[in-house]
């Protein structure tokens, strides 16, 4: 349980409050580069740690991101034109290139030299993995960009996606590094009632996942800190010398590695705050060693597993909760615990239950929650270094991200660590 005091630290990540402070230390996933498709390209809106913004892609291909109104009257720049390397207002025809500077003033006295004392507020951009990425900290303090596997396998080795959740973002890295609650939110009913035709049917299964969370149903945590954020490990019996082991790489400020098993493909989310009542979940699917096969983009298609099909223009889901997820209450009774199609809308379902920032001081936590407490702690001593002037160190140690998660059968007398070395070591 925390405190009111900290749970509003680490939840309100509007511009100079401690959550907001620490996010805007990293680069941060903004855009997907298929948003700014080409140059001079129509603008788009983005809204991002409480801040307005528009994003443009200028003549020579540069990608701007800059305040949405412009500084004369505060007319919207989404209605501006992108022409000649820069975003020109069509209200008076105030032109600004990506740094922020005011190019063009048509409308006053050239001899004033007013555009040279007008800027925009700007920040940089850089464009990787299929994402344009955003700083919005102090200049002098940059960061370096995390070097994540999927970011750096070739485009036809990845999907990503993005969606909009009303929720604040902490609640959603909750529901993201929980590892009990596949075994009930997304089972079916007859894993959850462990009927002899679902036994039957992964006694044997290649899927260790299914195998072993059908045989034990309460796991263990082991956390470890890490420079990068957290392994959490989760242990399960399996035999009566082997324990199953699910490791889940929490990696600084808000990604996270879901546990994967070799040989297939690596699925991953980023949680970026919209504002403190809404977030941006980012979910990524790459195999670092083949394009994505036929069968993975028929489960993206179909939206059954990680990600969301939603609305090209807001991002907001098509499964929302102003339409209760398009919930099936006869497919609810007779076949899976939830009757919300896909894993992304049943987490989205439960945690926009929760409320828009859920109430921490009246949860009661258990033993299953180890990894929550764990993150939780871990943002509020990172929040609180930087307030007394520590820099995040993460944020300036890219290659430090080089990791992967991990899924995988141990002797029980093996360290998890010791034994998942090879796999949670990325080797693209």
């Amino acid at each position: 349980m925390l405190s009111r005091e900290e749970s509003e630290l680490l939840t309100r990540a509007g511009p100079g409050t401690a959550a907001g402070d620490y996010f805007r230390r990293f680069w941060l996933p903004a855009l997907l580069a298929t948003e700014v498709p080409a140059p001079d390209c129509p603008p788009v809106r983005l809204r991002i740690l409480g801040e307005d913004l528009v994003a443009f892609r200028d003549t020579e291909g540069r990608v701007g991101m800059v305040d949405e109104y412009c500084p004369h009257r505060r007319a919207s720049l989404f209605w501006g034109r992108n022409e000649e390397c820069g975003l020109r207002c069509v209200y008076h025809g105030w032109k600004f290139e990506v740094s922020g500077a005011c190019v063009d003033m048509p409308n006053e006295p050239p001899e004033y030299g007013l555009d040279n004392k007008v800027r925009i507020v700007a920040y940089p951009t850089r464009e990787y993995g299929g994402i344009i990425w955003a700083y919005l900290g102090p200049a002098e303090r940059l960061p370096e960009l995390p070097k994540l596997e999927w970011a750096r396998v070739p485009e036809s080795h990845r999907y990503i996606s993005k969606r909009r959740q009303e929720t604040n973002y902490l609640q959603a890295i909750e529901g993201g590094i929980d590892s009990s609650h596949s075994n009930f939110l997304h089972a079916s009913v007859d894993a959850f009632r462990v009927t002899p035709d679902y036994v039957e049917k992964v006694k044997n299964s290649s899927n260790l996942r299914a195998r072993y969370h059908l045989l034990d149903r309460v796991p263990r945590f082991t956390v470890k800190k890490t420079d990068y954020g957290l392994v959490i490990a989760v242990r399960r019996n399996a035999g009566e010398d082997t324990y199953y082991w699910r490791l889940t790489q929490f990696l600084l400020p808000s990604h996270t590695i879901i546990p994967y098993q070799k040989g297939l493909s690596i699925h991953g989310h980023c949680w970026v705050p919209r504002d403190d009542e809404t977030c941006w979940v980012w979910t990524m699917s790459w195999n670092p060693e083949a394009p994505l096969s036929a069968e993975e983009w028929k489960t993206i298609r179909e939206g059954t597993f990680v990600h969301a099909d939603v609305d090209p223009v807001s991002f907001r889901p098509y499964r929302n909760k102003d339409n209760d997820y398009q919930i099936d209450r006869a497919e609810q009774r007779n076949h899976s615990m939830t009757g919300i199609h896909g894993f992304a809308a049943q987490d989205q379902a439960i945690q926009e239950s929760m409320g828009p920032i859920v109430d921490r001081t009246r949860e009661r936590l258990g033993t299953s929650d180890t990894a929550i407490i764990a993150m939780r702690r871990l943002l509020l001593q990172q929040m609180r270094a930087l307030r007394d002037d520590q820099e995040p160190f993460a944020a300036h140690h890219g290659a430090i991200y080089w990791v992967r998660s991990a899924s995988l059968l141990l002797k029980r007398d093996v360290p998890f660590d010791e034994g998942a070395r090879d796999l949670v070591a990325a080797q693209v």
